[in-house]
């Protein structure tokens, strides 16, 4: 890629030179005072919207891509990758976090072969489909980038699809199961995406063959999946019992209550990064052990800074998706491209949950419905950004992709999201018996 995101805004060192000019100050002013006022438009008009096809990150994206230096200039944020990587980053480990600390488990429980089988047999004939896909409509792209831009798009976005998870019409046994499977899948992905990035940037060449290389690659997996484990689970289970204690003692103050959930999240997130392991694991899984400690009233008291501060970065995250990949992803936009997206979200993700659901007594609608709702978001940009960071020769057209993709799926899931979750759950309630 020639540049890079810093091609996007051809004042970027004017106003990033000097972060104590005027010019800086009353640019980064400017633009928090924009977004807080939409972020405090949206809040007032939430519940209404929520009843319409009109989604927040569909609404965030839209104000990026209009307000910002492509169109009206009003946004003026000028990124690189690696800010809006670690925006992104944050944002899902909170989101992992709050998502598996709210499952219910008396539920999951009866129903715990779907999203195991999503994740051991689904995911990976996901990312083969994906893989397939690529090298028919893109052939630019060599098999390590084909691998890459499968892997990029394999994992689903629990935030997205809040609306699906949060649905009272849906069953509660499909909403856990969705919940689970967004939770784990990106975090499954991240040693896959760091393998293939360590092959397509030579760092695999020292290894004699492809035996070492398999080996080189198993270790990588035990070492992302096996530490996020390890420390998810140290910091939950250390977190909820250290939160007893200090219950049982009266040293919490109610006002400071709600900040223990954020507290354990970045934990949890910065200590895997620290020592190599999977962040995003790390934080679904202390989540996963903090509210099994937790009593459910109390743990729903903790959670609510976490919820309010995870739904904020994600639609800050969509504002700079907007401002800074959607124009980039316009200017080098394909049929390919555009084909592309459009099968990973349907083809690639619905007949893999068709396959692998088969046997389990699932009726056609709750097939169609769990397949259709694979959303891309968060977890695919976070990962995007760290191909680009590789400098691959067809970085572009991976980031291009990608970008299509999630704007096509916070379309199409934003508007069926709603009129889909409804009538799913009345035909299910009138063919329960």
């Amino acid at each position: 890629m020639d540049g890079g995101f810093r091609d996007l805004h051809p004042n970027y060192g004017q106003h990033q030179g000097d972060s104590n000019s005027p010019l800086a100050v009353l640019h980064s002013d400017l633009d928090l005072a924009v977004i807080s006022l939409v972020i405090f438009a949206y809040c007032l008009l939430s519940r209404r919207l929520s009843r319409t096809a009109v989604s927040g990150p569909l609404v965030f994206v839209a104000l990026g891509l209009v307000l910002g230096p492509a169109n009206l200039g009003w946004l003026n944020i000028s990124l690189d990758s690696a800010l809006l990587r670690r925006l992104a980053e944050i944002t899902l480990g909170l989101v992992l976090f709050t998502d598996a600390a709210a499952l219910d488990w008396t539920v999951l429980r009866n129903s715990a072969r779907l999203p195991m089988r999503l994740l051991l047999l689904g995911l990976p004939l996901s990312i083969l489909m994906g893989f397939v896909v690529a090298r028919l409509i893109l052939p630019e792209l060599s098999l390590i980038e084909a691998a890459l831009l499968a892997v990029v798009l394999a994992p689903t976005d629990a935030a997205l699809g809040e609306a699906v998870t949060t649905n009272l019409e849906v069953p509660e046994a499909i909403r856990e199961d969705l919940n689970v499977e967004s939770g784990l899948n990106d975090g499954i992905c991240v040693p896959m995406l760091l393998c293939f990035l360590g092959i397509s940037t030579g760092h695999l060449d020292q290894f004699n063959g492809p035996k070492d290389a398999l080996q080189s690659f198993a270790q990588l997996l035990v070492s992302e999946i096996g530490l996020g484990l390890v420390i998810g689970a140290f910091v939950g289970l250390l977190g909820s019992w250290l939160r007893d204690q200090a219950e049982q003692r009266k040293w919490i103050a109610e006002d400071w209550r709600p900040l223990i959930t954020v507290a354990l999240a970045l934990s949890a997130y910065t200590l895997a990064q620290t020592l190599h392991g999977s962040g995003f694991i790390s934080c679904f899984i202390a989540g996963l052990f903090y509210g099994i400690c937790s009593r459910k009233e109390l743990k729903n008291g903790e959670m609510v800074a976490s919820l309010a501060m995870g739904d904020m970065l994600a639609l800050l995250t969509w504002v700079l998706f907007g401002s800074a990949m959607v124009p980039d992803a316009w200017s080098h936009i394909t049929v390919a491209s555009v084909v592309y997206g459009a099968l990973s979200l349907t083809l690639v993700r619905v007949l893999p949950v068709a396959l692998v659901t088969s046997g389990l007594g699932l009726d056609h609608w709750t097939k169609l419905f769990v397949g259709w709702f694979g959303p891309r978001g968060l977890a695919s940009i976070v990962f995007v950004v760290m191909v680009v960071d590789a400098a691959l020769p067809s970085a572009q057209a991976i980031l291009t992709t990608t970008t299509v993709t999630i704007v096509l799926s916070v379309i199409a899931h934003g508007i069926t999201a709603n009129r889909f979750s409804m009538f799913y759950g009345r035909w299910e309630r009138s063919h329960a018996g």
